[in-house]
This record gives C-alpha cells, structure tokens and sequence, in this order.
C-alpha cells in the first residue's frame, strides 16, 4: 500500500516555516508530489526532508520564486524524468515523473488563467499538448498517477459558487470540458471515486475569511489510469494542514 500527496505549498520555504516537516512527519505520505515550489535546492534546507528518509527530485522554473514542481519519495524511484520535453513548459517547472516498476508518479502544476487572456490562452493550449504529452507517455508507461493542481474544478460539485464563477478562469466551460473529455480518454478521478458528497474543497482564496466559511474550491487531483482501478483503496482531502492556500490530497493505493 502506498500513500501518494499532492499539495501544492505555495512556496516551499513558507510552507516549512509554518511546520512542513513536522506534518510529513505525522502524516508519512510515501510519495509526496509538491508544486509551486518556488525555490531551488539551494534555496532549502533539504537535510530536513532527508532525515526523514525522503529521496527528493526538483524541478524549478527558470523564473525564481515562480512555479516548480518536486517529488519527495520514501523508495527510491527507478528512474527520474525532468520536464515533459516541451521548452515553454519546461521553463516554468510543470512536470516531473518518478517511475517505480510499471508504474509512474507524476507531480503537475497546471498554469493559472486568472491574470489575464494571455495566460488564458497559454493554459488552453497547455491542456492540449498536456494531453498530447500524457497520450505518447502511455505507449511506454500505461500505469500512470497524475498528482497535482489542475486549477480547474471539473463539475458545479467541485466549487462553492458555480452560478457567479461560470465566466471566471479554473471553472469556464472550456476549461471544464477539457477535464471532463481527460477522465473520460482513460483516467478516475480518485477524490471523487470515493467521495461523491458536495462542499468539499482543496483551495480557498486568503481573501474574506474563504477557509473559515468554507468557501473554496476543489482544483487538486491524484487521477490515475483505469487500469489502475483495482488498486484504489482510499482518497481524502487532509484538512488540517494549513501550510498553504491549498490543502493536501491523499490517494490510497496498491501497487
């Protein structure tokens, strides 16, 4: 049984200031998939994470302080890809892969939409190619967790405001066909597998107070390949961390 976290931190070095360690200490994910790390190795004291038995694999944007994806890994993986070989992408720190057998864990940090029609678009034609990436991997790599924040709430469920958010960047039509056509090619939805019950969340907006009532959204998702499905044991949405304005996703699984 293995258990694989996404979080995105929303800067490493913040996160652990706020008690990082301690919470993987009590929480023992043995895969935890990290995005918007927003520093390099250098930057951290990566000690830490190894005194707690973790092999960790970075992957930072070109921009400092900006995006980055990391894996941090109890069992040290077969093998480490850096990047999903498109150079656009590869320079803001989207994509890392840890394969372990026939399996493979990737961290994913989709881009946001939301500062304007210029990165709306650049997260549109992401998604394509995303999937394009995703489709080539199976022909080598047909077992596959994707871990990560998507910034998209799939379905009304999945956000707190569905009528006032239809034109709003993470929850737009387009956006939400895309993920819906994703899980449909292949892919479950672990969270939702398990969980079919509303007001359940993994972000929230540090504006008015969002966490405390509640309102958020869910944007963070452990998919994995169908042929994975008898694996599955368990996904939940952890709370009580609160290192970020995003929440870790545990998914429970064999393999």
């Amino acid at each position: 049984m293995k258990r694989i976290i996404t979080y995105n931190v929303n800067g490493i070095r913040a996160a652990m200031g706020k008690g990082l360690i301690d919470w993987m200490k009590s929480a023992q994910p043995d895969i935890l998939c990290v995005q918007e790390i927003k520093a390099s190795p250098e930057q951290v004291a990566v000690f830490e994470f190894e005194e707690l038995g973790y092999h960790h694999y970075w992957y930072p944007a070109q921009k400092k302080g900006y995006s980055g994806v990391a894996i941090f890994s109890k069992q040290k993986p077969d093998k480490i890809e850096y990047g999903c070989g498109i150079p656009e992408y590869d320079f803001e720190g989207r994509v890392i892969r840890a394969d372990y057998g026939d399996t493979s864990v990737i961290s994913v940090y989709h881009p946001s939409g939301s500062s304007g029609d210029e990165r709306q678009a650049f997260k549109m034609q992401w998604l394509v190619d995303f999937q394009k990436y995703i489709k080539n991997l199976e022909k080598t790599r047909p077992k596959l967790i994707l871990s990560g924040d998507y910034n998209i709430c799939h379905k009304a469920i999945d956000i707190h405001n569905p009528v006032s958010n239809a034109n709003t960047s993470g929850f737009l039509p387009e956006e939400r066909e895309w993920m819906e056509q994703f899980i449909q090619s292949g892919f479950i939805d672990t969270f939702r597998y398990f969980n079919k019950e509303p007001h359940q969340y993994s972000w929230w907006s540090y504006r008015a107070g969002s966490r405390g009532k509640n309102l958020g959204w869910r944007i963070d998702y452990n998919m994995v390949s169908k042929n994975l499905e008898n694996q599955l044991k368990r996904s939940v949405i952890l709370l009580e961390a609160m290192h970020s304005d995003h929440c870790p996703v545990l998914l429970e699984i064999g393999f």
